[in-house]
This record gives structure tokens, sequence and C-alpha cells, in this order.
């Protein structure tokens, strides 16, 4: 591991930031680590990817556009919806999904306040 020292001034200058830090609570850390969970796997973070680029509700679409098993991919979406990343709908005999974008500001506003 190297080292690299900074002479020129204090190494981690405060900023607004330091407090945004301050207030990053037990429950938001747990938040962002579930999230960040979810989102561990490539074909989660390309799902996810598709549903907001698509900005509609996405049914068997999903696994015809990915290289995975049907069943596969309906594991991803039942960990993105866990955490709340995605909503589903069931529509007569086929499932609807779409991305929810407050849970997807709120990632956003955690990964920020690191």
């Amino acid at each position: 591991m190297t080292i690299h020292t900074n002479t020129d001034s204090a190494p981690c200058p405060p900023d607004a930031a330091v407090h945004t830090i301050a207030a990053f609570d037990e429950n938001a850390e747990h938040t962002l680590a579930s999230l960040a969970k979810a989102l561990g796997h490539p074909a989660r973070v390309r799902i996810l990817k598709m549903l907001v680029a698509d900005d509609t509700c996405i049914a068997g679409e999903l696994a015809d556009e990915l290289p995975l098993a049907a069943s596969t991919v309906s594991q991803h979406l039942k960990i993105l919806k866990e955490v709340g990343l995605i909503k589903g709908e069931v529509d007569g005999a086929r499932r609807c999904y779409c991305v929810d974008r407050s849970m997807l500001a709120h990632l956003k506003a955690l990964v920020e306040a690191l």
C-alpha cells in the first residue's frame, strides 16, 4: 500500500460534505448497504438500466433482452423489488415492472452523502 502525503495543506480540508456525513445515520447506512447489495450483480444493474430507459411497464420483454433464463430474470427482479428499486404489478397472467423513481432518487442522495 502506498501512502501519499500532501505537504501543501491539510489532507482532507473540511467542506460542506462533512455536515452531510454527520447526518448519515445508522438507518441510512443500512438502507444504502441493502440497495448496494441488490445492485451487486451486473444483471440487476442492466435490468434497472433497461427499466429506467424504457420508462414504461415491462414484463416478459426483459427475459428476451438478456442472455439469461426467464427464471433467472425473475429472481433478479424479485431482489430489486424487495429493496424497493422497482415496482411490480400483476396484470392478468403477466407481471409488469417499472422503476420506483422515488427510491432511485433516495439511492442517489445516499450515495452523494458519502
